[in-house]
């Protein structure tokens, strides 16, 4: 589906905005599109969970200790820097 943006309701506006992270200008052509992504038989995915768990456990090895107000502000600092409408709920 193609739309152009200036043919966008407020409200249809405001959601793309809020998902994108900027606004959205006049001259653009908003693209959706929904899929689903193909089924993944149930041995990779746990081969892949296994390989996820190992490589976050070599990072988490490495890291300095903190406390978890102070893992919490990192991540939301790296959220924020990315998203800038980013709120965390608390």
């Amino acid at each position: 589906m193609l739309q152009k943006a200036s043919e966008l309701s407020s409200e249809q506006r405001t959601m793309l905005e809020g998902l994108l992270g900027r606004r959205i200008s006049d001259q653009e052509t908003v693209s959706v599109r929904a899929f689903e992504p193909p089924p993944l038989p149930d041995a990779r995915r746990k081969e892949v969970l296994a390989g996820l768990d190992a490589y976050f456990a070599r990072l988490d090895a490495k890291r300095p200790p903190m406390s978890d107000h102070e893992a919490e502000a990192v991540i939301d600092e790296a959220l924020r820097s990315t998203r800038p409408q980013f709120r965390p709920i608390r």
